[in-house]
């Protein structure tokens, strides 16, 4: 809003933002004119912030893609002595140009090769990545051929194509942090740590998660907005690019479930029914009302998010066919790669493996072995989580925001998952912001999450080559852990003490809510006793 009298002030309110506000004079005054600035608008001043941080990042990178002379002759990427490791610059982008076999101009998903195995064995591989995500690859790789082929000036083809990649991830954040700004409402400045997080120097470009983080935040504006297609629509091509996009439809649904059914009732257009279509020119007109249905269908809370989730599984499934109809084997490689992968070394299992000598639920299984006690366990722990977030949505004194279910949906996630890859710590940045707006708690565990890439950049690099010992890599891990459960205690307790909820300060009631913003919280008879909100004690 151009005129924003009720815009938080963090200069005033936030110790934090008020010391470093110093730099530049000093909060702002109490008569102040809040929102007549014409050209450094909030958005402009976060897009600079973001830039910075960007650049940062791609910085951090750079000496993986420095250039150097090969012993015969040619040029090649300078990664001699664990360089990789020692400048920790890794970016899976790079070692994955050829590893993708893009390097090849292969279309993937139809291209396969065999490689070894650890255990000695081969095996027949293929593009590992979702469908959104390998296109994006793919398009990349014809951007940097075409390139190399132009009288621009030249690199490695593999240089090209990071700088590609990385330009085309830059834009997918600016779109994060425009939807987080958006989304943010009243609070616009506490987008500000979704540009400036030291998550985003160290892991914007370490793999593709920037395209899902923009998916799923514009996901969650539409929804703001009220538009549940739409809503569904991007939430459909995020979960095509990383699958946790979709996971954020599990909290819209119980919110739904929550909200008063009989608060809105719209006109009813629906003037025929499937059953009434006897001819062709009825066909025609059921066709045509269509719209109107889609409309009274979203215009009730637990309608709109049925909408919301067919369109996003609609989405879904009309990228993911055509190459699934096409490349099966191809497109399979994703989900068999998840299911026969054993720990991760970010994971919690690996973690109490690793100080407890613990060899895991499965024991001592081969490289291509399924570990299956520990995708069971991982997925019940998962289900379990989210059994008792919808218990929270539905019994706390008031209707959670939708950003504090998502964060602890999402959180969820990755603390029981058998992978946490680094890079996705940046699903959890937008939606902490919104959930979670303390500037000191996030920026310590946004710190925390960023250094574990120290001590596993070394533990990586071997202790041959004065690497650190595995327990240095994952005690960092133990800790960042331990700061995000510590994020969803907070987040737990705000809900069932709304007053402390900053968001919700002076009348607001869910910014991210979309249509069950503002409405009644009903205690829902028709649900079991159990499951039934609290009413809240009076306070005072």
């Amino acid at each position: 809003m151009r005129s924003a009298d009720a815009r938080d002030r963090p200069s005033r309110n936030d110790s934090l933002t008020a010391q470093l506000s110093t730099v530049i004079g000093g909060p702002v005054g109490d008569h102040a004119l809040i929102g007549r600035v014409r050209f450094w608008t909030p958005m402009r001043v976060l897009m600079a912030f973001a830039v910075v941080f960007l650049a940062l990042g791609w910085f951090s990178k750079a000496g993986c893609i420095q250039q150097t002379t090969g012993s015969d002759g040619g040029l090649t990427l300078d990664w001699n002595n664990g360089r990789q490791y020692v400048a920790m610059c890794y970016s899976d982008t790079v070692p994955l140009y050829g590893a993708e076999r893009l390097n090849e101009g292969a279309f993937p998903y139809k291209k396969q090769w065999t490689e070894s195995s650890p255990d000695g064995g081969t095996q027949t591989r293929y593009m590992e990545y979702p469908v959104l995500s390998g296109l994006y690859q793919y398009v990349s790789m014809r951007i940097a051929k075409s390139w190399d082929i132009s009288p621009l000036p030249g690199a490695l083809q593999v240089v090209v194509y990071f700088n590609v990649v990385a330009f085309g991830l830059a834009m997918a954040w600016l779109v994060t942090v425009w939807a987080s700004a958006l989304l943010a409402g009243r609070r616009v400045w506490d987008a500000a740590l979704v540009a400036c997080s030291p998550l985003v120097i160290v892991h914007a470009f370490t793999n593709f998660d920037a395209l899902a983080t923009a998916f799923a935040a514009t996901g969650l504006l539409a929804w703001a907005r009220r538009k549940p297609v739409l809503a569904g629509l991007l939430l459909g091509l995020g979960g095509a690019a990383k699958l946790y996009p979709l996971l954020l439809l599990g909290p819209i649904i119980v919110l739904c479930l929550r909200a008063d059914p009989m608060q809105r009732t719209p006109r009813n257009h629906l003037g025929l029914r499937m059953r009434d279509i006897d001819s062709w020119s009825t066909f025609v007109a059921w066709v045509r009302e269509t719209p109107y249905r889609v409309e009274f269908l979203s215009a009730r809370p637990l309608g709109a998010a049925t909408v919301t989730a067919s369109a996003a599984l609609a989405t879904w499934v009309a990228v993911n066919l055509p190459i699934a109809v096409l490349y099966p084997n191809g497109w399979q490689e994703f989900f068999r790669l998840n299911t026969t992968r054993h720990a991760d070394p970010d994971s919690i299992y690996n973690v109490i493996s690793s100080f407890t000598g613990w060899p895991g639920f499965d024991g001592a299984i081969g490289y291509a072995q399924q570990p299956a006690i520990l995708n069971a366990v991982s997925l019940l722990a998962f289900v379990a989580a989210c059994a008792l977030i919808g218990y929270i949505g539905l019994t706390a004194p008031q209707r959670p925001r939708l950003a504090q279910l998502c964060f602890l949906v999402i959180a969820a996630f990755l603390l029981t998952n058998k992978v946490w890859s680094p890079q996705y710590s940046l699903w959890l940045v937008p939606i902490a912001v919104l959930a979670l707006p303390h500037r000191r708690i996030l920026l310590a565990w946004m710190t925390v999450d960023a250094l574990v890439w120290v001590p596993r950049m070394f533990y990586y690099l071997g202790l041959d080559r004065k690497g650190v010992p595995e327990q240095w890599f994952t005690g960092t891990v133990a800790l960042r852990d331990l700061a995000v459960v510590a994020l969803c205690a907070v987040i737990v307790r705000q809900i069932y003490r709304p007053d402390e909820d900053l968001v919700r300060r002076d009348y607001v009631d869910d910014p991210v809510g979309g249509i069950v913003d503002r409405m009644s919280d009903p205690l829902l008879p028709w649900l079991p006793e159990p499951l039934r909100p609290r009413v809240a004690p009076p306070r005072g």
